[in-house]
């Protein structure tokens, strides 16, 4: 974030297989649900990786990438911060 506007500049973008999503529902057992940009509802898992370490909450904005073998899943790959998401909202990348 740079000290004189105020904005993210350099925000992590997605790989060619991810996706932006919004986290709207905790499932218990590092699983959430997310509403994917691509207008697909998908269970995410929270690789082992992220846990207790990023701490994720309904309505995080975060990078999934949905599996091949099974669209309806997928894995979370990133978490955006609040100013970051906000950022990202307002350049129109998420609703």
């Amino acid at each position: 974030m740079s000290q004189d506007d105020g904005k993210c500049t350099d925000l992590r973008m997605p790989a060619e297989s991810e996706v932006f999503a919004t986290v709207t529902a905790m499932l218990g057992a590092n699983r959430v649900t997310v509403r994917c940009s691509d207008g697909k509802e998908r269970t995410a898992r929270i690789p082992g990786k992220m846990q207790k370490r990023v701490w994720i909450r309904e309505d995080d904005v975060v990078l999934v990438d949905p599996w091949d073998w099974q669209d309806e899943k997928a894995d979370i790959t990133w978490r955006y911060e609040k100013a970051e998401a906000d950022q990202l909202r307002r350049d129109g990348h998420v609703q």
